[in-house]
């Protein structure tokens, strides 16, 4: 349609509303007198017909702007609208009715016209509408690109508001089709007509069945534990799983509402709890001066982000990359708009003087030391470098930490120190017995811990980011083996325990083991991340396998089997055990090690690994 035309249209739409329902009306009675009077009366009825007419088309009239009829977008027509058009044809009747009894006392309008012109007359006022509506949603699904087939996942409110929604304003891409609900009470019945086919687990059977391409679930207060378990049933198709977040937030907050469907996350596949930071962890660093030492990594960055939202006294963010730093102090900068009290350095923990210089200008009262080498790959093939900026950047801080008076000093650390079979868990778990033997030989002003945790989703180096370049690149996607598992939990959930872990702690040389929930098989990581993608995997999508690497393990462990375990008021929180050890020996090994380490003396520096961590072995791999 050319363009002057449409705006003409748009520019006299109540005219030609009003017009069309002239006509249409009219029609419908006129037709009416033609079926109930024959050729030879109609002379005689001819006069009543015309007069009446006119009141008839006038009470229409009169009624359906009264009742905002021709204000209605019927394009994006509701049930609502359709039994406002019911009701006001009635309305229109019943005037007309009372009008024409009173006005025509002497030559009555015959019963059957009032009826057959009722019914005609809203008939097709009704259908004039629904055409129009009908003819507006053909023309949308035919003038974009292919409707994507949709089942709903949740049958109650949030699904129903987002059919009203879509009804008034569709989004081009959906075709709603059916619905699921585990509420048996709804099966068999519809939603904005819209059918409840089966519960949840007879997803799968209706996607084949119903030629599904889109899942949206729609039920935003679902708990994580069935979410994920409705996740993993949808994960079973070859579907694209999307999510409906609190919608009614969506509208009262004017959001465009297509675009606030959001695809699930990885992190929606692990089932965890959101985590609401303790009184404790904000007590820790609230009003402190507080370290965070590699602040510009994947979990430095996050324990900067829920540390300025505590409102810390000041903080330090140490990181030897200087782009890392920058980024976050931008990020934070902004944020607060000069309400923190944020300084930033690019330093080295490795750099004895220069810790020293910055434990004696800021005196941290908290320190949390994220600063580490943690590719196991990597280290693998330069393990003096793990060495220098693992155990002896972790020395140096701990070192400072006691010399000025630190609070406490908390120490990032990793599940692959336990019984370790690479060059970077090993470095992680001396770095542990640091922590450890410092606590036992210091005066006991500062509280050193660690806290220990596996895999985060989305952090640097970990294998989430790879797949999604995998992913950007058409794939392959590479896995080292269809067996291997991982404990994940998100960044935000890993720091805001370590804030109340660090928040706990009462006895120095803790180590505190968050709890990672039920393993993850890594295949399935990749498969669901896949499917999550839209595409199937090993047709869409190759997953090729490459064997472990060296140094990999098939599983990872939390705990030493020597060490206890004790629990907290968190259920998520453990402690275990502090080990005995010769503090003498150890530092003897320390400083021995240095020197290995400095020197480049690869050979003996990991003969000292071994023996200052006899679980250390790259023969250990578990299968």
């Amino acid at each position: 349609m050319p363009n002057y035309i449409s705006k003409l249209i748009s520019r006299y739409r109540r005219l030609i509303l009003f017009l069309i329902d002239f006509f249409v009306v009219c029609g419908a009675y006129l037709f009416t007198w033609m079926l109930i009077s024959g050729r030879a009366s109609m002379d005689d009825y001819l006069s009543l017909m015309v007069s009446s007419c006119f009141l008839f088309v006038a009470c229409y009239s009169i009624i359906f702007f009264t009742t905002g009829m021709y204000d209605s977008l019927w394009r994006y027509a509701e049930i609502v609208e359709f039994f406002r058009c019911a009701a006001s044809s009635v309305a229109a009747i019943i005037a007309f009715i009372i009008i024409t009894l009173i006005i025509y006392q002497e030559r009555r309008i015959p019963i059957s016209v009032y009826a057959l012109s009722a019914a005609f007359a809203s008939s097709l006022t009704l259908y004039i509408r629904l055409t129009y509506r009908m003819y507006r949603n053909t023309k949308i699904s035919s003038s974009g690109k292919k409707r994507r087939r949709v089942l709903l996942v949740g049958a109650g409110d949030a699904a129903s508001t987002f059919l009203h929604e879509h009804h008034r304003n569709p989004i081009q891409e959906m075709n709603v089709i059916c619905a699921v609900d585990d509420d048996k009470n709804k099966q068999g019945r519809s939603i904005t007509g819209v059918e409840i086919l089966g519960t949840t687990n007879d997803i799968p059977d209706l996607v084949a069945t119903c030629q599904i391409d889109t899942i949206l679930i729609c039920i935003p207060t679902l708990d994580s534990e069935n979410r994920k378990r409705i996740i993993d049933i949808c994960s079973q198709t070859p579907c694209n799983i999307k999510i409906l977040p609190d919608i009614v937030k969506i509208i009262a907050e004017g959001k465009d509402f297509a675009s606030s469907i959001t695809d699930i996350k990885v992190e929606d596949l692990l089932g965890r709890d959101p985590v609401i930071l303790a009184d404790e962890a904000i007590k820790l660093v609230k009003d402190k001066v507080v370290f965070v030492t590699g602040g510009g990594g994947s979990i430095g960055s996050e324990l900067c982000r829920q540390i300025a939202n505590i409102g810390p006294k000041q903080l330090v963010i140490i990181d030897i990359y200087e782009n890392s730093a920058y980024s976050i102090q931008q990020e934070l900068k902004r944020k607060y708009n000069g309400n923190l009290n944020l300084e930033v350095r690019i330093a080295s923990v490795r750099d004895t003087k220069k810790m020293d210089d910055l434990f004696r200008e800021f005196r941290p009262q908290i320190v949390f030391h994220a600063a580490a080498h943690k590719h196991v790959p990597l280290m693998e093939d330069a393990p003096e470098e793990a060495v220098k900026n693992n155990v002896f950047g972790t020395y140096n801080c701990a070192l400072c930490a006691e010399k000025y008076g630190a609070e406490k000093f908390v120490l990032i650390s990793t599940d692959k120190a336990v019984n370790p079979t690479n060059v970077m868990g090993t470095t992680k778990r001396i770095c542990e017995m640091i922590v450890q033997n410092i606590a036992q030989s210091s005066d006991g002003n500062t509280i050193f811990v660690a806290v220990r945790f596996g895999n985060v989703l989305g952090s640097n180096g970990s294998v989430v980011p790879l797949f999604k370049d995998q992913l950007a690149e058409g794939g392959p996607i590479t896995v080292t083996h269809p067996d291997v598992v991982r404990y994940f939990m998100t960044i935000p959930e890993a720091v805001s325990l370590v804030l109340e872990a660090g928040a706990i702690s009462d006895k120095s040389g803790e180590i505190f083991v968050l709890d990672m929930g039920n393993p993850v098989k890594i295949l399935t990581l990749a498969e669901n991340l896949i499917k999550l993608s839209g595409m199937i995997p090993y047709r869409d999508i190759d997953i090729v396998f490459t064997g472990l690497r060296p140094g990999e393990k098939m599983y990872e462990e939390l705990l030493q089997d020597e060490e206890g375990i004790r629990t907290t008021e968190n259920s998520k929180i453990f402690i275990g055990s502090p080990l005995k050890m010769d503090a003498d020996r150890f530092f003897t090994d320390l400083l021995e090690l240095k020197g290995y380490a400095y020197e480049n003396d690869r050979e003996n520096l990991m003969k000292k690994l071994q023996v200052m961590v006899p679980t250390f072995s790259h023969e250990r791999i578990d299968y």
